[in-house]
């Protein structure tokens, strides 16, 4: 849900309809941001100077020193504008080559946010051993690579940092000459040269004037140094200008990725040079952006400041762990290289180069910097129902009860702001939820969960405990003075937020979530381990506040601004609030926990979701961009709400928008308190029959995206991969953000999200041969890549499987997903070119963590052809050949397949195989050393075949072979 700004009193604000556009005075452009202003004057100054421009920090060879045991080298900074002013240098290598270059003041005024790296990191990189720096007469070089193809060089004079592969530039720091740190200083200082320069009360007096050695880079006048007006607020500054201006260029790579969140393309626009897309940068700074705009550069929810640039050739990428207000401008000066501009209101340069060469590696360097997706709870994974407000315990039971009328699957009930008394979190109305925990008992008994969602801000009043005991131990965010608490607007009235920077915070809020009761304080009694939680209006959002969140100059722990740390800020209260989910029991269960602010590492706490959209065909097209690029962020759990947010979509965009949600990774539907009730029973036919089909497609393909998940917690691979992952040296694919495919299951996705669409068309890259889903059509591709047109009325979702893949699915509905545990499966074998075939299939509990020890199936499915005329459909223990690599963070040095879980399921057998694109009919069919099995035969198109057409498809019935136990069936 979405704040609204304040006007008048706040009661009459919640009065107001939502049919408000976004209002873009409420936030800033660059030209109302004096650091952005600054960042960007500096750019145009060294625009118009060309060749003549020089960066005035240069390195001072005598300071270096080079630590032989772990690859680490530091060097002495200077700046020609402020010779006084030390920086200090430092450049890590670590053991997977990832190049790590730090810079920050050294002897200053004051101290620069350092924190922003240890609060996304994982854990500490282990560094390189052994790598041996050259230090020469103009440059610093390390190589270094399993080839010795990568080299880090730093010149001397002026300062540059460049990471080459082969000899090629491939990621440059300062390479225009843009660095600035902004050096703390006195304000006095400045107040003295004015004075100095202009005395206009001085009668008869001449006026000296002073030369400003510095104007060709800083500019000929302080802007908003030392204080910052926007709209009615003002901004302190009290530490004057700390920004960081840091130009990185990629000059080998002709498109760039990532940088979420924002609603825009893939492949990021320009908003510089030539012909921009954009006039503004893009903006990292999380915000409460009401109906936000379908294409836009401007800051949404979340901010992950990494970038990934990307080649036929290679593929690289750059972390920036910086956590203050940040803009970015791109441009592409030529069509193979990319220049981008970094401008950080505060903080420590603090750049973490990924050397890739491939989009893999590149996943994989930076998910051991920040984590990847924590494997989640299985029924996650189900349908989610929501909307603004489920109003009583009795709608929720009419709710669970017209899906189970109308066999619609569905795992999630949502709870918005208005369970709770006067939107004091964790306080029941007893009014209209007079039973809360019976009611959750009852949506269980159904193998259902609730989601309830609790905000950050606390609603001050001392009747309040939550409120109150925040307050007695002095835990929550203090105004500007550093005195007090900071206090602001929200839903709750006048509220104070907890300041989880404050490691005093952390156990007290995780003891709020216990189902028991406390010895001292509140504990959340009218709860359930069946109650999972919701973190909304983490930006924070503030109705009262500029832009709509927390003033910069409040102060949290340690004296940080929040300046420094806002983009940080919403991640450390999802992360807190999942700890206590996990911990409530006895037996820790896997949290779900869904936020809508995030940075970099959040992705190792839950899901996220792309906000408060508007029921167009524009938002639930760009919805998939949006998820897609924060997969490449590692922020693969994610998902739009399908119908949007705000509005009333017509039954055809709601069904499509189910089509889109259903291969999403995570799926909700959720509504805004004025739309009218959009269930999916409620439609009309044709509507509802198409959207039930919808639902039980998700659920049949379950454990494809489970697997999904797990490969994505051990690699980083995105869930949902855009086409440059999969094809990376298709340039013609470079920019396709409108279809995808399912983690590596072969499973291809072209959602249809425009209206009136009765086809559309597929961009196939490679010569292979994909097969309808749905009807089994076979389609060629080419080498050089092909559009096909396909069918697309409105039951229809274009869903293909790649050739050579094997999809396993579950295909008998039930009410809920935990209610599938013990069903059969089936296996879709789609033969390739070669009549060869692979895929894989993980299982656990979906509950606890007994797969970290070792408790769990993951099973490799080959077809393979033995003989001329014979294929072979397998199945093998994936896990005891690959015990290392099976569960993410747990290096099992070895697996029992007999293990505990196995034996839960070791009755679960397959119980239909499908195979497409046998040449011929088979002579015989049967498990390997057994008997004769039923099948059927429809004859078509061979995989091998160079027509399309419909494929030919062998069924075999019920083979009764087991999921968990090797097993072998041959095709004669």
């Amino acid at each position: 849900m979405r704040s609204v700004v304040l006007f008048g009193s706040f009661y009459a604000l919640l009065a107001l309809p939502h049919a408000l556009a976004v209002k873009s005075q409420d936030f800033k452009t660059c030209s109302q941001s004096g650091f952005c202003r600054r960042g960007r004057a500096l750019a145009a100054r060294a625009q118009e100077a060309q060749s003549s421009w020089k960066s005035p920090y240069t390195v001072d060879p005598s300071s270096i020193v080079i630590s032989p045991e772990d690859s680490t080298v530091k060097a002495a900074v200077k700046s020609s504008l402020y010779p006084e002013i030390k920086f200090g240098l430092e450049l890590r290598i670590h053991d997977d080559g990832v190049v790590r270059v730090l810079l920050d003041e050294v002897d200053g005024l004051k101290k620069r946010y350092d924190e922003a790296a240890s609060w996304a990191l994982v854990s500490e990189p282990k560094l390189s051993k052994g790598i041996r720096w050259a230090a020469g007469k103009k440059e610093l070089r390390a190589v270094f690579g399993e080839k010795n193809d990568i080299e880090v060089a730093v010149d001397y004079d002026p300062l540059r940092v460049r990471l080459r592969r082969g000899g090629e530039d491939q990621i440059v720091l300062n390479g225009r000459g843009l660095l600035h740190m902004e050096h703390f200083r006195s304000q006095t200082l400045k107040e003295t040269i004015e004075e100095v320069a202009s005395d206009e009360n001085a009668e008869g007096q001449e006026v000296l004037q002073v030369e400003n050695v510095r104007a060709w880079f800083e500019g000929d006048s302080e802007d908003a140094y030392w204080e910052e007006k926007f709209s009615s607020w003002t901004d302190s500054k009290p530490k004057g200008p700390e920004s960081l201006s840091l130009d990185i260029t990629f000059p080998n790579h002709g498109t760039v990725y990532g940088i979420p969140q924002h609603a825009t393309n893939l492949s990021l626009p320009s908003t510089t040079g030539d012909s921009p897309s954009y006039t503004d940068p893009f903006r990292l700074y999380n915000a409460d952006v009401f109906e936000y705009l379908a294409s836009s550069p401007m800051s949404l929810y979340g901010s992950i400041p990494v970038m990934h640039a990307h080649s036929a050739d290679t593929t690289v990428g750059v972390f920036n762990a910086v956590g203050s207000e940040t803009w970015i401008d791109i441009s592409y000066p030529t069509k193979k290289s990319t220049h981008t501009h970094w401008i950080s209101e505060s903080g420590i340069m603090d750049v973490f180069l990924l050397p890739g060469p491939t989009p893999e590696d590149v996943f994989a360097q930076y998910a051991r910097l920040t984590g990847t997706t924590a494997l989640p709870a299985h029924w996650s994974l189900g349908y989610h129902q929501c909307r603004w407000n489920y109003v009583s315990s009795d709608d929720v039971r009419t709710v669970q009860r017209r899906f189970d009328e109308e066999d619609m699957p569905v795992d999630v009930f949502w709870l918005d702001i208005e369970y709770a008394q006067d939107h004091k979190y964790f306080i029941w109305d007893h009014k209209t939820f007079p039973d809360p925990v019976e009611m959750t008992n009852d949506v269980a008994a159904a193998g259902r969960k609730m989601v309830v969602i609790v905000d950050p801000h606390l609603k001050r009043t001392s009747d309040y405990p939550v409120y109150q005991e925040a307050s007695d131990l002095d835990i929550l965010v203090k105004p500007k003075s550093g005195e007090g608490e900071y206090e602001g607007w929200c839903w709750t009235g006048s509220s104070s937020w907890i300041d989880h920077f404050n490691p005093a915070s952390w156990d007290w809020w995780i003891s709020k979530f216990k189902t028991t009761k406390n010895d001292t304080g509140f504990s959340w009694t009218e709860s359930t381990e069946d109650i999972h939680i919701w973190n909304d209006m983490n930006e924070p959002s503030i109705f009262n506040g500029p832009e709509i969140t927390m003033p910069k100059d409040s102060i949290h722990h340690g004296g940080w601004e929040h300046r420094d740390v806002h983009n940080i800020n919403g991640m450390l209260f999802h992360n807190n609030t999942a700890q206590a989910v996990r911990l409530r029991s006895d037996i820790p269960k896997r949290p779900f926990v869904l936020t809508r602010s995030f940075f970099a590492g959040s992705q190792r706490v839950g899901a996220m979701w792309t906000g408060d959209n508007l029921g167009t065909w524009d938002h639930m097209a760009v919805g998939v961009k949006m998820v897609l690029a924060n997969g490449i962020a590692g922020m693969a759990f994610a998902g739009s709400d399908v119908g949007g947010f705000f509005g009333n979509p017509e039954p055809e965009m709601l069904v499509r928008w189910y089509q889109v949600g259903i291969f999403s990774p995570f799926f909700r539907a959720h509504a805004h308190i004025d739309t009218k009730r959009r269930e999916p029973f409620l439609l009309d036919e044709p509507y509802k029959s198409i959207v039930r089909d919808i639902l039980r497609l998700r659920y049949a393909m379950l454990p494809i995206w489970y697997t999904a998940f797990r490969e994505n917690s051990v690699t980083g691979m995105p869930i949902v991969r855009p086409h440059y992952v999969v094809f990376p040296q298709d340039t013609a694919g470079f920019a396709i953000d409108d279809q995808f495919f399912v983690g590596s299951s072969g499973i291809l996705v072209k959602p249809v999200t425009e209206k009136d669409k009765t086809e559309t068309t597929v961009y196939i890259a490679e010569d292979q041969v994909y097969y309808d889903y749905f009807t089994q059509y076979a389609y060629r591709g080419s080498s050089k890549g092909k559009h096909i047109t396909v069918a697309a009325e409105l039951h229809q979702v274009p869903v293909f499987i790649r050739g050579g893949s094997i999809i396993p699915t579950r295909e008998r509905p039930r009410r809920s997903s935990p209610l599938m545990k013990l069903d059969p499966f089936t296996l879709r074998v789609a033969l390739s070119k070669t009549g060869t075939a692979r895929g894989d299939l993980y299982l656990d509990d979906g509950v606890t963590y007994s797969h970290q020890q070792g408790d769990f199936v993951w099973r490799e499915f080959v077809a393979e052809q033995s003989h001329k005329k014979t294929t072979r459909i397998s199945s093998k223990d994936l896990a005891s050949h690959n015990p290392g690599k099976a569960v993410d963070g747990i290096a099992l040095t070895t697996f029992d397949p007999k293990n505990a879980f196995a034996k839960e399921i070791e009755e679960v057998r397959v119980e239909k195989i499908v195979v497409l694109g046998l040449n011929s009919k088979p002579r015989s069919v049967n498990v390997e050393g057994g008997a004769e099995l039923k099948w059927e035969f429809v004859p078509g198109v061979a995989a091998s075949d160079k027509k399309e057409g419909v494929s030919s498809v062998l069924i075999i019935k019920d083979p009764k072979v087991l999921i968990t136990t090797d097993w072998a069936i041959v095709i004669s």
